[in-house]
């Protein structure tokens, strides 16, 4: 029999019929059609979203660019400052009920959800903080006679925004935050799967005073709204994350009109264990490296490099780890891991699982899909294969659910080489007590964003980017506000 829990009342869900967001109220697809979302714990569909096509995509757009033009432009750097730590009241107000709905639309745990509310608040003030942080500079220069020199910087204009769903309640903010920290205005296309939070977010924004048009949500798929909000002509940035097939195309369409481009892409990230490393913290540590969100991370530590003179005890420890996980229901209080997302990513990850094994890599752990009580929803044990070699498929290809392969390496060349012998330049991490080690593997790592004795902790003010085929473009930090904004140089004849 299926497990079954009492959802908690969920007021956004009291009408389960949800349209698009534009110009601060709800609006039905143009076209009249509609999709379905599932509650992949369960199964059982969740809510119909609005299915948005170019003419969806075109209606927000010409919103979102008469509200960049309007009064919203007045608004001076304080204005915003304050305007946007009233989001962040809103938003800890009403921290349960989105936090729910990420767990009820995507399937991470309750307790992972709502363990996200100082971290999504601290991101929400950073960027308010950066309101009043950006500008230009004087510049002196060379010309003969008398001139001053300097710098402007302004918001581009309308930015789109094609987000994921594997931990949307984050990931919205990466757009939102630039948006109303620069003075721009932007269309956000969630992905189909998880629409729910970025929703009652945008409703949210415009109860905190965010002028309707400033930012609007339409949903649908990406080849019907995604596709068309990349290359629209009056879209002058456009940002997405998910997989580096999607992105090249994302890229190709933003030659449209020169839109600048921000892609955080795919990932296989390395993830080193030295013989010295301290295996009480390195084998919880790499572990979470893969299976936090259920795998569903891009810059998961999937392929996990164990020096051969400690690999056997490393994998029983590791295999003895993983099979102690509590997966179960997303709002079982115990659960430390919930499902993939849906039914079409629950079957990706299980031709993976016989992907392995056909070629001959050991498994130590998992290795199917989890029945029972929970067979109604989209489960997969989270699996550990050992005794693997860096050419299988495996190890080269992203999964996106709980998979972890262990390669053995012989010494520090060989596994800087085996950490480098991958497409994707996303992440990465390594274990050791022994200083030279980890610094020679920050600088020799290709990837965007490194851990040393540690997994996955980010920081807004650090900000991340990408290399290679997982994308480009910073996510925090000062370089992600540039993002926004284009810069004018001014010349002043004194004379």
């Amino acid at each position: 029999m299926a497990q079954t829990f009492n959802t908690p009342p969920v007021k956004f869900l009291e009408n389960r019929d949800k349209q698009h967001f534009i110009d601060g109220r709800w609006s039905a697809s143009l076209a009249g059609e509609t999709l379905q979302t599932f509650n992949p714990g369960d199964g059982t569909v969740l809510a119909t979203l609005a299915r948005g096509r170019k003419e969806d995509i075109d209606a927000a757009v010409a919103v979102a660019r008469r509200a960049f033009e309007g009064p919203w432009s007045a608004l001076t750097p304080h204005d915003r400052y304050m305007l946007m730590l009233k989001v962040a009241d809103v938003i800890e107000k009403n921290f349960d009920e989105l936090s729910l709905l990420d767990t009820l639309d995507m399937g991470a745990p309750l307790t992972r959800t709502r363990a996200m509310k100082k971290g999504l608040l601290r991101t929400i003030t950073y960027f308010a903080a950066q309101a009043m942080n950006w500008g230009g500079m004087s510049v002196p220069n060379s010309l003969p006679g008398s001139f001053t020199t300097f710098t402007l910087k302004a918001p581009v204009g309308v930015v789109g925004s094609v987000t994921p769903w594997n931990a949307p309640l984050v990931s919205m903010w990466w757009t939102m935050g630039g948006i109303l920290a620069s003075g721009c205005t932007g269309v956000i296309k969630p992905s189909e799967e998880a629409s729910l939070s970025t929703l009652r977010t945008a409703e949210l924004l415009v109860e905190a005073g965010v002028p309707p048009g400033v930012i609007n949500v339409v949903t649908g798929l990406g080849a019907e709204a995604g596709a068309p909000l990349a290359s629209h002509m009056d879209v002058d940035r456009i940002m997405f994350t998910g997989s580096t097939v999607t992105g090249r195309e994302i890229i190709k369409s933003s030659a449209t009109n020169m839109k600048r481009v921000n892609v955080e892409l795919g990932g296989k990230s390395p993830d080193l264990v030295f013989a010295d490393a301290d295996l009480d913290k390195a084998v919880p540590g790499a572990a979470m490296g893969v299976f936090n969100n259920s795998g569903q991370i891009c810059s998961a530590g999937t392929r996990v490099f164990v020096e051969r003179k400690v690999q056997e005890e490393f994998v029983e420890r590791f295999a003895a780890f993983t099979r102690k996980l509590r997966v179960a229901h997303p709002l079982d209080p115990q659960a430390q891991l919930g499902p993939v997302v849906s039914r079409r990513q629950m079957e990706r990850v299980l031709e993976y699982l016989k992907i392995g094994q056909d070629e001959g890599a050991q498994l130590r752990a998992g290795g199917e899909r989890i029945g029972g009580e929970l067979s109604d929803g989209f489960f997969v044990a989270p699996t550990v294969f050992a005794n693997a070699s860096n050419d299988m498929r495996i190890a080269r290809e992203e999964i996106f659910g709980p998979v972890a392969t262990i390669i053995p390496f012989d010494t520090m060349e060989e596994a800087l080489q085996l950490a480098n012998a991958t497409e994707y330049g996303l992440g990465g991490a390594v274990w050791t007590t022994n200083l030279s080690k980890a610094m020679k593997f920050v600088h020799a790592v290709k990837a965007g964003k490194l851990w040393v004795n540690c997994y996955g902790h980010q920081d807004e003010q650090m900000g991340f980017s990408g290399t290679k085929q997982s994308g480009y473009g910073m996510k925090g930090g000062a370089a992600h506000m540039e993002g926004f904004l284009y810069e004018k140089s001014v010349c002043i004849n004194n004379d």
